[in-house]
């Protein structure tokens, strides 16, 4: 049985050559693209992930990003706090207070997992990205630099027109509107007779 006949195509020698040329020459012509940084910072989309900002008024030492991390590169430590009794008869609590809280940026991953199971929001993506050092053992950043990048992290964006009000926000608008006529009912009540007499 005879095989097919394979079509046969007459090869130019130096063709793929002339072929990677023609791109060479294409791609000189063109203008350059390149950003001449540190001289001209780059233009970074709004939500760009550089570093994590921590809002430290959030934090509960809760401890679940650093169980969550899978290059265990968050450092936290704490103390438990006694808090007396609101009320005559209530009984005292205890809670934590966060002394250390470090992440060496030289073994993270960026992969945003700490950000993600943080259950109340105390950990963000700030779009920072300079943040280089001479030695190795500087990229472990304490709180007090995560702090500073907590203020680069943008609003979040706006909700959808018809979307309903999240209900943290509607719980403080409702408790400060509630102040506010407190405040009003306050002013509005006359003062008795001879009480505004020195």
């Amino acid at each position: 049985m005879a095989e097919p006949s394979q079509p046969t195509r007459s090869r130019i020698p130096g063709a793929g050559l002339a072929k990677g040329l023609a791109v060479t020459l294409r791609t000189m012509t063109k203008k350059t693209v390149t950003e001449q940084y540190p001289d001209a910072l780059p233009d970074l989309p709004p939500r760009t992930r550089g570093v994590i900002g921590l809002f430290e008024e959030n934090c509960t030492v809760c401890m679940l990003c650093a169980r969550e991390c899978p290059d265990w590169c968050i450092y936290i430590d704490s103390h438990k706090e006694t808090v007396p009794a609101a009320a005559p008869g209530g009984r005292e609590r205890s809670r934590n207070v966060l002394d250390r809280f470090a992440i060496d940026f030289s073994l993270c991953m960026y992969c945003g997992i700490c950000i993600e199971v943080c259950p109340f929001d105390a950990l963000f993506w700030s779009p920072e990205f300079e943040y280089a050092e001479t030695d190795i053992r500087d990229l472990t950043h304490e709180r007090g630099k995560l702090r500073e990048w907590m203020w680069t992290v943008p609003a979040p964006p706006a909700l959808d027109p018809g979307a309903e009000e999240p209900k943290e926000t509607a719980a403080a608008r409702k408790t400060a509107e509630k102040l506010a006529a407190q405040q009003q009912a306050a002013q509005a009540e006359p003062t008795g007779p001879g009480e505004g007499d020195a």
